[in-house]
């Protein structure tokens, strides 16, 4: 769109931004055609206040979007964060690809994408298939080692483990797997390090007042929820499809989400029912690794940013313009016929 970018990230992984914006220069980017500001979001606060930009997108934490969204009168789009949910549907076929692509929705990348799989909502014929037993084989497999699993930057191991107990308060609740420190390493602690996690939490206490938004509380790291739904209602651990689309509903991040279905009535239902940036649909649903030609971004809010699609790209970076001409001609400039 031809405007010159100013980036800032947070100061913990200014130094992995910087590697990639060397990557670009060697791919042929012009070292006057981006800046990259290191240091505390106050400085770049301070520089957006006496700047006044005219297009500003924003990823980030909730609470600096709404900061900035105050500051400068809503000028700025928000790329929104992504507790992002998974519905598995009542037809259960192609098993292995299922558990292989929410493994990956969930964990790859260490979980550190906003389109990372952060709730899955199983109905009772795939728990009772074996999947939670297959997916908690592929989570053990990840390690260091093979960088299957890494340091997650923006949580420490303290905070990822306290959000644990505080989740295994709720009647019901289990560790699936996980929820252990990695070991034998030299991260430091102002980073995370834990094996790949999931807590169960009955669907029933998930959408209690009581627990429903510490449980929808985003973890940017190797960390999921997983709940189970059915046809019935009643012994608190399940209940049926119209419970799970309420608690979809409830949650204030509408980024992107995946039903797990090729049971068209059921893929209808859902989707009539729910509203997302992006959602992938049929049994080879996903919630991460988009191609680059379709949209990413939030849905529900006017500020709601895209990435992605040429669309996209002019709603963030640009406006529509219209250009109108009414020169009020004297007499002499008339055309008569």
């Amino acid at each position: 769109m031809g405007n010159k970018p100013l980036v800032h990230v947070d100061h913990r992984v200014s130094l992995v931004v910087e590697e990639f914006v060397r990557l670009l220069h060697e791919c042929g980017l012009r070292r006057t055609d981006l800046d990259l500001l290191h240091g505390k979001g106050g400085a770049m606060g301070e520089i957006m206040s006496r700047a006044q930009p005219r297009s500003t997108l924003f990823t980030g934490s909730r609470r600096v979007a709404e900061r900035l969204a105050r500051e400068h009168n809503g000028k700025v789009f928000l790329e929104d964060a992504g507790f992002d949910w998974k519905i598995l549907g009542p037809d259960v076929q192609d098993m292995e690809h299922v558990a292989w692509q929410c493994d990956q929705d969930a964990y790859a990348a260490t979980g550190q994408k906003c389109s990372a799989q952060s709730i899955l909502f199983m109905h009772e014929n795939w728990a009772k298939a074996g999947l939670e037993q297959d997916l908690k084989a592929r989570a053990e497999r990840r390690n260091l080692a093979d960088l299957t699993v890494a340091p997650v930057l923006s949580w420490t191991t303290d905070a990822m483990l306290d959000h644990v107990n505080r989740l295994l308060e709720i009647p019901g609740a289990r560790v699936a797997w996980g929820a252990e420190r990695l070991t034998d390493h030299s991260i430091p602690d102002v980073y995370g390090a834990i094996r790949p996690t999931a807590v169960f939490v009955p669907l029933r206490q998930l959408l209690d007042d009581k627990y429903f938004d510490l449980v929808t509380t985003e973890v940017f790291g190797p960390f999921q929820i997983l709940t189970e739904y059915g046809g019935e209602r009643g012994d608190g651990a399940t209940g049926d499809l119209r419970d799970v689309l309420e608690a979809t509903e409830r949650m204030d991040a509408h980024l992107t989400a995946a039903v797990v279905s090729n049971d068209v009535r059921f893929l209808h239902e859902v989707l009539g029912n729910t509203v997302n940036g992006t959602t992938y649909v049929g049994m080879r649903g996903r919630t991460t690794g988009a191609p680059q030609n379709h949209w990413f971004g939030p849905a529900g809010d006017p500020r709601g940013a895209g990435i992605g699609t040429p669309e996209a790209i002019r709603l963030v970076w640009s406006c529509h313009r219209e250009v109108i001409g009414d020169f009020g001609l004297g007499d002499d400039h008339l055309v008569t016929s």
